[in-house]
């Protein structure tokens, strides 16, 4: 416990002293606003029964994972929080999104991997930060915070720089609605392993992950800006649209992106999330080739393993047993060849990498320290509140895995030498009742991977 005690408080002072090194940021391309509802008991067995209890009960064990009737809607929030899992299904139908916005809710936020990082990166690193924002509404630009956060703007061919408060349009809002619930959280017979969420999209921009102009023509002006990119909302990507185009066509301009970033140098993450098609996730593994780290969790690790053909250990890394996890990160990484890879889970987080240093591990304490002060705060505004977490209890479920993990393989401090490659394990912070989950994940992930970019600098 002293060991690690002492490494967290080493990596916070590391970490936060480097971090203004990075020149930039680009993020891209999923920003959107945030509804959040926290649910209540009542509330929910009351609309549950008033659509029909028995046709919602059908659809929780057979998910369509989309929504095009409120019974499909209820039924997501009911598996959601049956298995204690983050879910989003996209709102298909008119008159749920209408539902929706009638039920409403307790408070807006910032919504989308790259909005979220963004105010994450600019408004409390204090990195500069570009970012894609598909709508940029008065609703929406007014949730982002003060701080190094821009979005492009071309005039008369010359790039300049906004914050979004500056660069307001008339655009649609674009919105997602989240219903939230703690761990233990009972409605009728269904209760909570563990807190989560369950988003229902409605949005069909980043749906599609709508590019815009500014960044479909001018790309490499405005990554010639930054030192890092963290490219993530490609998991809603269907197969076909009703319009003739397909993913392919997304895919492609995407690629082509990355080939700038490449050739410039810069450093890019793949924030994956779990990708309902089959065949979109199959290109999404392949694309892996061009970027150069990678973050997922359990479900998303396991749904990577289906496609690449090891059912078993797809099955094991779901309960995530932690040499299950490390053989599959492995596995992807003899696939792709992609040089990171950053695994996070409740209670450990884990970064297989192509090249060594402390550096990885401090970055993960580091990213830690981060997901459990905004766990406790419900949203980070200072890195005061980062340094905070220091006083959250480290998980000791995971000393265990520490054991074990030391002994099959002689982890030393977290890290573990595997001759041409490296793997760091960190216990994570857990906090009791959080007070919100929403963004934790891209909160790990973009603060690991910008800290280690930093501190190896």
């Amino acid at each position: 416990m002293r060991l690690w005690k002492r490494l967290y408080v080493d990596a916070f002072e590391r970490t936060t002293n480097v971090l203004p090194k990075v020149r930039g940021v680009l993020l891209a391309y999923n920003t959107n606003i945030d509804a959040i509802k926290y649910l209540d008991k009542e509330d929910l067995e009351k609309r549950v029964e008033e659509v029909g209890r028995e046709n919602v009960f059908e659809f929780i064990e057979k998910p369509s994972e989309k929504v095009s009737s409120l019974e499909e809607l209820f039924a997501g929030i009911l598996r959601s929080i049956k298995y204690g899992k983050a879910m989003e299904w996209f709102v298909e139908n008119n008159e749920v999104r209408a539902y929706l916005k009638e039920w409403g809710w307790d408070e807006l936020r910032i919504g989308g991997q790259a909005g979220i990082m963004a105010n994450l990166l600019g408004g409390v690193y204090n990195i500069p930060t570009i970012v894609h924002v598909p709508q940029n509404s008065e609703i929406q630009a007014k949730l982002f915070v003060d701080g190094p956060i821009y979005v492009p703007v071309f005039e008369n061919g010359e790039l300049k720089l906004f914050h979004p408060k500056e660069a307001i349009e008339r655009e649609e809002d674009l919105i997602h609605y989240i219903y939230e619930f703690p761990r233990g959280f009972k409605v009728f017979d269904i209760e909570a392993p563990r807190e989560n969420r369950f988003i229902a999209n409605a949005d069909d921009y980043n749906a599609r992950v709508y590019m815009r102009q500014e960044f479909r023509e001018h790309f490499k002006r405005i990554a010639e800006r930054v030192d890092l990119a963290v490219i993530s909302g490609l998991q809603v990507l269907k197969e076909y649209y009703p319009d003739g185009t397909t993913y392919k066509d997304v895919l492609s301009r995407v690629e082509s992106q990355l080939n700038i970033l490449n050739r410039l140098g810069v450093k890019s993450h793949f924030e994956f999330a779990y990708t309902a098609n089959e065949v979109v996730r199959e290109d999404l593994i392949s694309m892996l080739t061009k970027f150069t780290s990678v973050g997922l969790n359990e479900v998303e690790l396991a749904s990577l393993m289906q496609i690449i053909g090891d059912d078993t250990l797809a099955q094991e890394v779901l309960h995530a047993d932690v040499f299950a996890v490390i053989d599959a990160m492995h596995l992807l990484m003899d696939e792709t060849g992609i040089e990171r890879i950053h695994f996070h889970t409740y209670g450990y987080y884990m970064a297989l990498t192509q090249y060594s240093g402390d550096e990885v591990r401090d970055a993960l304490l580091f990213a830690a320290l981060a997901a459990a002060g905004k766990a406790m705060y419900g949203n980070l505004e200072k890195m005061i509140q980062i340094r905070d977490a220091l006083s959250v209890s480290t998980n000791e479920r995971a000393f265990p895995l520490i054991e074990a993990l030391e002994k099959e393989f002689g982890m030393e401090d977290g890290v573990i030498d595997m001759t041409d490659r490296q793997l760091a394990f960190v216990p994570t912070k857990i906090v009791a009742s959080p007070k919100s989950t929403v963004g934790i994940g891209d909160t790990i992930s973009s603060s690991a991977f910008v800290g280690e970019f930093a501190l190896m600098g």
